[in-house]
């Protein structure tokens, strides 16, 4: 059984919110989170979905625990439950 497909558009439109909520423009999200703009670009339209290193620090700029982030990405399914021990 392969898993679901990850909600990526989920993704792009989370961090377009939060940075939107904020006001903050690319390049001000540049500076504050030491990615670079067509990187911040990039991810925001979907042209590639970055690195855990990479949402690490959006997730650290937003204040925001990365789960708020990455957590978006099961929107469309239930995300796989922990086994027991």
């Amino acid at each position: 059984m392969t898993p679901p497909d990850p909600d990526l558009t989920a993704l792009r439109v989370t961090l377009a919110r939060l940075r939107n909520e904020r006001g903050w423009t690319f390049d001000e999200l540049a500076r504050r989170s030491g990615l670079a703009r067509r990187t911040l670009i990039d991810l925001e339209h979907g042209r590639t979905t970055g690195s855990v290193t990479t949402w690490h620090a959006l997730a650290h700029t937003f204040d925001v625990p990365i789960e708020h982030l990455l957590g978006t990405l099961c929107n469309d399914h239930n995300p796989p439950r922990p086994k027991d021990s």
